[in-house]
């Protein structure tokens, strides 16, 4: 290993450059060194031991170094990508042709350049990509700082409907009476049951989440309540239930409103006796939980239809909490839209994707039906298969598009019509007078800012009395 510092340490940036070529190291002290603190290595091994204590910023990377094939260069290159996710990675190849560039930057290199290298252009490119790259950590810092600042838990959001949640889940979450999350599907329920058990004295104690309409009707008694052996054909051990499991945690029924009667007269009866009886049981067992409740239904609807217990309702509904649509908080969907992107950008290996600001319009265009659960799904897929960094309106799902589109519509044409003269009228009018007040009421130069003939301004102005 050899350095070669030009500016001080404290001061230049660090960058390291992987060649066996002595041959470069004129080049490298008339245009680099002046610049950057740099070190010399002599293989992929030495970088990565290099990089372990050192705060280098940027690799310059010979593929073909001390003879090695291409092909481990590229393999050494993915390895160092996925070590070293924002180290900035120049390779060089003598390999001519677009395919071998393809086949680097798929590797993880930010930029290829063809031996023999430039070294003023070289100089010019890592200035560039080192710029890219103290600005995208900036970015990055700015995100987690304000992630930090909106974050509640496992939620995200900053919107005073979201700051209302956290401060009832700090609320009750001391306490022991049972709690009811409403909201939407896609609101993120399970997160707020989740955060509640996180701030009270249970959160090491077991969480059990059973959702009522994903089990079959067969099931779920049997499922939530246990059986012994033999209760029923196939039962051939004895098996804990759900309420069971939950002892001295938190049990955390979501879509409740799915049960069946017969069902919740039996969790009634657990409710009040705090006790549970396997099915062929004979001896009931005593449970200590406490019951958190979710649902997207109208239960007192269901209480008046006769489809819910009301004794069952008054006995789940004693804190409510209620989870606000994402189209109620539309002030958090770039948070949430940066979230998703970093998280699915770095889950796929794949640079930090942006969006262009007519995405972000149509997305806030949009009601969101599915809640950020869909959010979530549609920024998914725009990190798959959008093929470039930025993320384009052409890339977003047609329904997103079509929807937006037909919103605008609806604003500019109500349901109710329109009179299209007397509208045509009115603009009209407004240009006549902008156009006016801008050449200080003098015709001919009005004329000439709307592009028409001066006889055609003078009777547009008789027309409508200006």
């Amino acid at each position: 290993m050899e350095t070669l510092v030009g500016r001080p340490a404290p001061v230049a940036r660090r960058i390291a450059v992987i060649s066996a070529d002595q041959a470069v190291l004129p080049a490298l002290e008339q245009y680099i060194v002046p610049v950057y603190h740099t070190t010399i290595l002599e293989s992929p091994e030495d970088a990565f031991a290099h990089l372990s204590t050192e705060g280098t910023e940027a690799i310059v990377y010979d593929l073909e170094v001390a003879e090695q094939a291409t092909d481990e260069g590229l393999e050494q290159v993915r390895r160092l990508r996925e070590e070293h996710a924002n180290l900035v990675i120049i390779a060089i190849t003598r390999t001519s042709g677009r395919a071998a560039a393809h086949k680097a930057i798929r590797a993880g290199s930010d930029e290829v350049l063809q031996a023999p290298v430039n070294f003023g252009e070289l100089g010019d490119v890592l200035g560039a990509l080192l710029a890219k790259r103290e600005e995208h950590l900036q970015a990055e810092k700015m995100r987690q700082d304000l992630e930090a600042r909106f974050r509640f838990k496992d939620l995200l959001g900053g919107s005073e409907a979201m700051r209302h949640v956290y401060d009832n889940i700090q609320r009750v979450a001391s306490k022991t009476a049972p709690v009811q999350i409403r909201g939407e599907s896609g609101t993120g329920k399970e997160l707020v049951a989740r955060a509640i058990v996180q701030c009270s004295d249970r959160r090491d104690h077991p969480f059990v989440a059973v959702n009522c309409a994903a089990l079959p009707e067969n099931l779920i008694e049997s499922e939530l309540f246990g059986h012994e052996k033999g209760a029923f054909t196939g039962a051939t051990a004895a098996r804990p239930g759900q309420i069971e499991l939950a002892e001295g945690g938190t049990l955390f029924l979501d879509e409740i409103g799915s049960l069946g009667l017969n069902l919740q007269g039996k969790l009634l009866r657990v409710l009040q006796e705090r006790q549970v009886l396997r099915l062929g049981g004979k001896s009931p067992k005593r449970i200590d939980f406490r019951l958190i409740t979710a649902t997207n239904e109208n239960l007192e609807e269901m209480v008046q239809a006769g489809k819910f217990r009301e004794d069952l309702y008054y006995r789940i509904h004693v804190v409510p909490i209620n989870l606000p649509s994402l189209r109620e908080r539309k002030e958090d969907l770039p948070l949430l839209v940066n979230h998703f992107l970093q998280m699915y950008c770095s889950g796929n290996g794949v640079p930090l994707k942006k969006l262009e600001p007519e995405v972000m319009e149509i997305l806030e265009d949009h009601d969101w039906p599915g809640n950020v659960r869909e959010l979530e799904n549609v920024i998914q897929r725009l990190v798959i298969m959008a093929d470039s960094e930025t993320i384009r309106a052409k890339h977003l799902p047609q329904q997103l598009i079509a929807a937006s589109a037909a919103q605008n519509n609806a604003l500019l044409i109500p349901e109710s019509g329109i009179d299209f003269d007397q509208e045509m009228t009115k603009i009209e009018i407004a240009f006549l007078r902008a156009a006016l007040q801008r050449t200080e009421g003098r015709k001919f130069a009005a004329a000439r800012v709307l592009r028409i003939p001066p006889q055609k301004m003078k009777y547009l102005c008789r027309k409508y009395g200006i």
